[in-house]
């Protein structure tokens, strides 16, 4: 059996920097958690850390940490600005130095992008994604924000990082100043590409002169803006040769504003779609660069490198997923790597909403201190009933902390929804989830018994018993519900229904939109190119921006997406997926319709009353996605019985179905028996 370093030789292999050496070639991307703003925040985000560097990545960047107060994220969010906050830092640089590892601190200016009215920009135009409006800076503004850069860099090196990021992407401050969209200055600050560049620049060079030569200064360089007047790929290399000259270690790699209309970092995002555009600068500089986006899995981030597309790959939400991506990889057990999806449901969804991060597939992710593993110091014979995403989650977490378990699933298959998820396009990445939940099992022995349902004398020989039985639809009375053409929506999902070309779904919230996606798609895995097309986005980069119009194409099928409620339809998706899902539906001319009231189903179609008229719609096939409840049967028979149990997952709650509840509850309760 190979090794990791064997199978991964380029994606494992130390860089040299010349005054220091990294361990292999995977950068721990910035994210902020949340932990930055939070009570006794630095010695969580030490032990959040922590683990990170003991699981081997070779650098890891802090989340954003503002030079000065007009570059807060938010007000009152982290900034170092001061030697009295050196010591609260240093916690955080002690605990990931004691564990063996790399840190750098990024420094975030977020610019017209902050959330608060003291928000400045090169110039007064508000952000369509934030109802602050900024007020452009000065030139004497402009000179003490470089000053701030400098001074926050020279405190993170007295604070005992190894080096800084400076963020000059995604539409920050820095990168407001490169492009002619946010730019409109007419005075030595704006105007001229050489004018444009030369704030992030000057603050480059004075962050080199402030810390010296042996310390790692990382330059986060937007290589594609994906907005309209965003830089052109001309000056893109321009900016990164004279960056190298400037001094920076390491380039690395920004793709798209928060305000761009592409998806970057979704589920339906193909695997390492954004690394052609790093490819691209290869050569054009003598620094290392790093490639990101959408790579999680130890294959895709060894093809990335091997295949000359970057000398590193970052990697943020993936180590929210596995603190041990990396221990696993060199160690040969990348079939136990628990994968990022992709989701954001529980890190980006989280921040928006102002809560801290975590991660769906990993609910102790930002929580190490509160939710610590712990062998259990007495095993139990424990039987879990039902494996979805929660008795899953329940099994093999109870199974890793020493018990006795058995795992019951009444069908031939484990997963439940989840296996149904994975069916959607964009949503391909859940079958990780449940490869990873099926290792786990053979790993610590649990005895797995598919097609059984325990009877209440069986769970009675048990130490304890968990209920994740799950959901069923929601039963709806509609004259002609029963007629052939009627289907369910896993029927559909799983191919044992086929549909025609016009197609009524009968509810509009997650699955309603899973299902028109999945009935609007080929299948098959979507190419980088066809996806770069769908979305408007030009490989040959002959736009500043790099932006083009998407492609059009003939829906596949004519979809009407019905609900009762007047509310928007797909209220409950994600803050930051759910314009993705809304805009696929609309390119596709998915009807949707809101209040509507179902009268009947025949063998034509469905007939409806909306917008107090009523109307036929002519259908091949109707696909019932109205909800769900939970399967509580054998929860009462145990209540009849007098047994006691734990309930977890749909069977506790159903809802809008949530992954992200049911593997944290399953978590939860395992870390309790």
């Amino acid at each position: 059996m190979k090794t990791g370093k064997e199978t991964y030789p380029n994606l494992l292999r130390p860089l040299d920097l010349g005054f220091t050496t990294l361990r292999n070639r995977v950068l721990m991307g910035s994210m902020h958690t949340g932990l930055e703003e939070e009570k006794n925040g630095f010695t969580k985000m030490a032990a959040y850390f922590a683990a990170r560097a003991a699981g081997g990545v070779g650098l890891m960047v802090t989340g954003g940490v503002a030079p000065n107060r007009s570059g807060w994220v938010s007000p009152f969010s982290i900034r170092l600005v001061k030697s009295s906050q050196v010591k609260d830092h240093q916690i955080v640089t002690r605990a990931v130095h004691e564990a063996g590892g790399k840190i750098c601190m990024q420094i975030l200016h977020t610019g017209r992008y902050g959330y608060h009215p003291l928000c400045v920009a090169p110039s007064a135009i508000r952000a369509p994604i934030n109802r602050f409006r900024p007020r452009a800076l000065s030139v004497r503004g402009i000179k003490s924000t470089i000053s701030d850069f400098i001074k926050c860099a020279t405190l993170a090196r007295e604070s005992g990082y190894d080096g800084v990021e400076i963020m000059g992407s995604e539409g920050y401050l820095l990168n407001q100043f490169i492009v002619r969209k946010t730019n409109k200055r007419k005075d030595d600050w704006g105007g001229s590409f050489e004018n444009r560049v030369r704030f992030p620049l000057e603050i480059v060079r004075g962050v080199r002169r402030g810390v010296g030569d042996d310390f790692i200064v990382i330059y986060r360089l937007s290589m594609l803006d994906l907005v309209k007047d965003g830089s052109s790929w001309a000056e893109v290399v321009a900016l990164a040769k004279l960056m190298e000259q400037a001094g920076v270690s390491i380039i690395n790699t920004g793709i798209g504003w928060h305000e761009a209309r592409v998806p970057t970092i979704a589920t339906v995002v193909p695997r390492a779609s954004f690394a052609w555009v790093t490819k691209k600068l290869m050569g054009e500089v003598n620094v290392p660069l790093v490639a990101t986006n959408r790579i999680n899995m130890p294959d895709v981030a060894e093809s990335v490198v091997a295949d000359g597309c970057a000398d590193m790959v970052s990697m943020a939400r993936p180590f929210l997923a596995d603190p041990d991506w990396v221990k696993k990889t060199v160690s040969g057990r990348s079939d136990e790597i628990n994968s990022c999806i992709g989701c954001n449901q529980a890190c980006l969804d989280h921040i928006f909403a102002r809560k801290t991060s975590t991660c769906l597939v990993n609910p102790r992710a930002c929580f190490e201190l509160e939710k610590p593993f712990v062998l259990t110091l007495k095993s139990k014979k424990i039987a879990v009933i039902g494996a979805g995403p929660a008795g899953l989650a329940c099994a093999t977490t109870a199974a890793a902390r020493g018990h006795d378990v058995t795992l019951f699933e009444q069908s031939a298959h484990l997963g439940g929804q989840f296996r149904l998820a994975r069916q959607v396009p964009g949503k391909e990445e859940f079958a990780e989830t449940l490869r990873y939940y099926t290792r786990e099992l053979e790993l610590y022995g649990v005895d797995v018994k598919m097609e059984s349902s325990p009877t209440v004398e069986q769970l009675r020989a048990y130490d304890e018993v968990v209920v994740s039985t799950g959901v069923v639809p929601r039963e709806l009375s509609i004259p002609g519900i029963e007629n052939e053409n009627v289907s369910l929506y896993s029927e559909v999902l799983l191919g044992n229904k086929i549909v025609g070309d016009r197609v009524a779904i009968i509810g509009a919230g997650g699955i309603g939109f899973d299902v028109a996606t999945f009935l609007l798609h080929d299948q098959g895995k979507e190419s980088i190119p066809a996806f770069m097309a769908q979305w408007g986005v030009d490989m040959g980069y002959a736009e500043a921006g790099g932006l083009r119009l998407p492609e059009k194409k003939t829906p596949k099928r004519t979809i009407f997406l019905l609900q009762r409620k007047t509310t928007k339809p797909g209220a409950g998706l994600g803050k930051t997926t759910g314009w993705i899902h809304r805009s696929t539906l609309k390119k596709n001319g998915v009807k949707m319709l809101t209040g509507v009231e179902y009268l009947s189903i025949d063998e034509n179609g469905i007939a409806i009353r909306h917008s107090g008229e009523d109307r036929f719609l002519e259908v091949d096939a109707v696909v019932i996605c109205a909800g769900q409840v939970s399967s509580l049967g054998l929860a009462h028979e145990l209540d009849t019985a007098g047994v006691a149990y734990h309930i977890i997952g749909g069977a506790h709650e159903a809802g809008e179905l949530d992954a992200k509840r049911a593997i944290s509850q399953g978590v939860e309760v395992a870390d309790k028996i």
